[in-house]
């Protein structure tokens, strides 16, 4: 992997639970996708849980490697949920404060952990991702590149990344 140059934690709100994240993330972007927004809305009813959606009615995330995430404090909170029993993507829970933690696409190399979670020093957002989607009578400024869908440099930055841990696909586990 190289020299560390950072060691991240993505902390709970309680501070039971924590993952750890190296180095900078493959890219960190604002998904306004209508699944990311429904789990969002439905992790926010739930007592004293965090803000998931933005104000602008985005969710922002730092996708990261699968080799180099790993939960280090508090995986007996952790508790996936999908928005269908068919979904292969599992949004992950700490329970202990109903803190939302991280997206995990089980297929691919990739973590997406919400970026409210990480400290003030991780990469701001990049790009916004899946506006076709975003709220009604939403207008996003262009202080970063707004795509109706996933734009190539998304999936170029993944390609890149994978090809760099030797396609490989680690499970996530705790």
């Amino acid at each position: 992997m190289g020299k560390i140059k950072h060691r991240w934690l993505a902390n709970c709100q309680c501070g039971k639970t924590a993952v750890e994240v190296i180095d900078a993330p493959i890219l960190s972007a604002v998904c306004y996708c209508e699944n990311c927004r429904v789990a969002g809305r439905a992790f926010e009813r739930a007592e004293g849980a965090p803000r998931t959606i933005g104000a602008d009615g985005g969710v922002e995330y730092c996708l990261y490697r699968k080799d180099r995430v790993a939960i280090i404090r508090g995986g007996e909170y952790l508790q996936e949920h999908r928005l269908t029993s068919e979904s292969k993507v599992r949004r992950v829970v700490a329970t202990c404060c109903n803190t939302p933690m991280f997206l995990d696409f089980t297929q691919g190399h990739w973590l997406s952990v919400y970026r409210s979670r990480l400290p003030e020093g991780v990469r701001p957002p990049q790009m916004r991702i899946m506006t076709s989607e975003r709220p009604a009578g939403l207008t996003l400024p262009n202080d970063i590149p707004n795509y109706p869908g996933h734009p190539p440099a998304f999936f170029i930055r993944l390609l890149l990344a994978w090809a760099a841990m030797g396609f490989r696909r680690p499970k996530v586990v705790w």
